[in-house]
């Protein structure tokens, strides 16, 4: 059987296209989409992607309007979490320690839910 080797991307609609994807940019290192065949994408680093849907009744996202979150892999959650706190933006920092790592959580500015996670040593 074949079998998709990876994202290839994540597609959904702005209020602000351009302006979202420069605060992605600023605050989190994703490259805004090149505007030629020539120049790269974002390449991210190799990892554990985790492929979940989950019941229309979650509460996991936050907001119950939003049907999608992105958890994005970091290496160092704490340094993360400062350099967003650094810019003004708002994120909460789950204080427990999970078998596979840490995470945190925080929205763009159009109130997209994402998370942020730091695998466990043994996860990397």
């Amino acid at each position: 059987m074949q079998k998709v080797t990876g994202i290839g991307g994540l597609f959904f609609r702005s209020e602000t296209p351009r302006e979202l994807a420069t605060w992605y940019h600023t605050h989190l290192g994703i490259s805004t989409v090149p505007d030629n065949y020539d120049d790269p994408g974002w390449q991210q680093q190799a990892g554990t992607t985790v492929f979940a849907p989950f019941e229309q009744t979650s509460d996991y996202f936050g907001n119950p309007d939003k049907v999608w979150m992105i958890n994005f892999r970091v290496d160092d959650l704490n340094a993360m979490v400062q350099q967003l706190r650094n810019a003004g933006i708002e994120v909460t920092v789950d204080e427990q320690t999970y078998p596979n790592g840490r995470f945190a959580r925080l929205t763009d500015p159009e109130g997209n839910p994402i998370e942020l996670w730091e695998p466990a040593t043994d996860m990397r």
